[in-house]
């Protein structure tokens, strides 16, 4: 295992999301993804996106990714592109939520510990609320993405318990009313956090949002035909390898996956997933893939 970082930082996502749907970015994020928005226009034949589909897992770490191909073979059967990315830090689910969404740095969208305030910045639902889209966020409650983007003119969709969660995205794209949809799942984190991110419980929970997402991706195949999508498998940050001590299980940033229909992740491995040291290096890969309208 080496240390080296992945180049392309997890700020850049953001814009490059914006980028294929047409929307101007938020006012502080950074310079766009350019080989996503590559990606996305070759396969979507020059036109932008009019859907945007966004699974987020939490703490899938990119070595997870890539020591465990078997775990995540639905989401990649159904990705095309995959690009690597290199999470904040602190790599907490806050913080790095934070830029992926806003483009920007923790010390610009102003969370730099793990708590869940309310983020004021420019934020991506900001951009595409006055692009006039309408935005729906799934979470659980009390976690972070159901709390640092509220206070927007947008739907939210909070629930106890996974199964909600997902039953309630598979009705809003059968719905096909809304031009973005974030999914948050973070079964994998909180059984990880319990026992250790290569434990066979954790690792089911991974096997869990593969499956997920291939479904999410198959109902969009069918509900979205008229349409032009972009989906995405993002993670926010990675996880350590179990060692026997006190310190939390949490840090390098996680593979991303995005596809106008379909994307996939990456791995890492390190002492702080996604090849990096605790709080140190992070690597994480995103995938991508696009379908056109028929």
């Amino acid at each position: 295992m080496d240390n080296e970082w992945n180049e392309v930082s997890l700020d850049s996502l953001c814009a490059a999301l914006c980028c294929v749907m047409g929307v101007e970015p938020p006012e502080h994020a950074a310079a766009k993804n350019e080989t996503l928005c590559a990606y996305a226009e070759k396969a979507l034949g020059g036109r932008r996106a009019d859907r945007l589909f966004m699974y987020n897992p939490d703490a899938v770490a990119q070595w997870i990714y890539e020591k465990y191909p078997e775990f995540t073979a639905e989401m990649q059967a159904v990705s095309e592109l995959s690009l690597p990315m290199r999470t904040v830090m602190p790599s907490v689910t806050p913080v790095c939520f934070g830029t992926m969404y806003t483009g920007a740095q923790p010390e610009v969208h102003g969370i730099r510990r793990y708590e869940k305030p309310v983020i004021k910045l420019d934020s991506i639902f900001d951009a595409m609320l006055r692009a006039g889209k309408r935005v729906a966020v799934l979470a659980e409650r009390d976690c972070s993405m159901a709390k640092i983007f509220l206070e927007r003119e947008m739907d939210y969709f909070i629930y106890d318990s996974i199964p909600e969660i997902n039953a309630k995205a598979a009705e809003l794209i059968a719905g096909d009313r809304h031009d973005m949809i974030v999914v948050y799942n973070g079964n994998y984190d909180a059984v990880m956090h319990k026992h250790g991110p290569e434990d066979v419980h954790a690792l089911a929970e991974l096997r869990q949002n593969s499956f997920a997402f291939a479904t999410f991706i198959n109902l969009i195949k069918n509900y979205w035909k008229s349409h032009n999508t972009l989906a995405g498998f993002a993670m926010d940050h990675g996880c350590h390898p179990a060692r026997l001590t006190a310190e939390p299980l949490c840090a390098a940033q996680i593979p991303e996956k995005l596809s106008p229909g379909a994307e996939r992740p990456d791995r890492s491995e390190g002492a702080a997933a996604a090849k990096t040291q605790h709080a140190q290096n992070a690597r994480v890969r995103s995938g991508l893939r696009s379908e056109r309208a028929k």
